[in-house]
């Protein structure tokens, strides 16, 4: 009637496990609890400084320059009371302060004509048009006219020849020949230096290879020769060139 009720086994290594878990979640729960509120209240630690700072006074800013010495005022001279000149015509002719009892005609022309003499009746020429008889004496007389320039002193005379062409020759005068050349049956050349002045005559000759018996001769006839002036910027200006006479039988 009575049966036995045996309860089930519980194998050994299944409890151990069983007690292993709730030991771990129960250790974790505690973990938790405490951990939590050390997230909310702990406080971060100071951070050591890497380096030290030292702060050093500025000196003092020196003291400023004294102010710069008043430079001495000038004392200016006074100056001179000018008494203005006073026209004995413009103070007749202005206006008197109070009204005269009685009006009288202007004198202006009179008191001109009474007071000056001289000039010309009708004016001069190169007079002033509307001008006064006898003309106004304080005025002084205009100066003369400047005197007209020096004609310029001709220069030296230029040596013709390379960039300046000598002159044309205008009038030519053949040497006479020497007797005693001619007797003597002598020939050669003369060769001359002539200076020519502005108007193209020649002024000077010397002579640079000489013939004794034929110099004088050749002389006489270049002092008759005429050349054509020579221009330079517009003027006329002396020259030398060098003449060769030829004498031939």
């Amino acid at each position: 009637m009575f049966e036995s009720v045996n309860p089930p086994r519980v194998s050994r290594r299944k409890q151990i496990v069983t007690a292993i878990g709730s030991t771990l979640v129960h250790a974790l729960i505690v973990g938790l609890g405490l951990a939590v509120p050390l997230l909310y209240f702990a406080e971060p630690l100071p951070t050591p400084p890497n380096m030290l700072a030292f702060v050093v006074a500025s000196p003092p800013p020196p003291p400023p320059p004294p102010p710069p010495a008043a430079a001495p005022q000038k004392v200016q001279p006074a100056k001179p009371k000018v008494t203005p000149k006073t026209d004995p015509v413009k103070v007749a002719m202005a206006a008197p302060l109070e009204a005269p009892a009685t009006v009288a005609p202007e004198r202006t022309l009179e008191l001109l004509r009474d007071d000056f003499t001289g000039g010309v009746e009708g004016g001069v020429v190169g007079g002033i048009a509307g001008g006064i008889v006898g003309g106004l004496p304080m005025m002084p007389a205009p100066p003369p006219p400047p005197p007209p320039a020096p004609a310029p002193a001709p220069g030296k005379p230029i040596r013709v020849g390379g960039e300046i062409d000598p002159p044309t020759l205008l009038l030519r005068v053949s040497p006479d020949y020497p007797q005693i050349a001619i007797n003597a049956k002598v020939e050669g050349v003369v060769i001359l230096e002539a200076t020519v002045g502005t108007d193209g005559a020649v002024r000077h000759v010397r002579v640079l290879r000489s013939s004794p018996l034929l110099d004088k001769a050749a002389i006489d006839a270049v002092k008759q020769w005429r050349y054509s002036p020579l221009q330079l910027n517009g003027r006329a200006e002396p020259f030398i060139l060098t003449v060769t006479v030829s004498f031939n039988l």
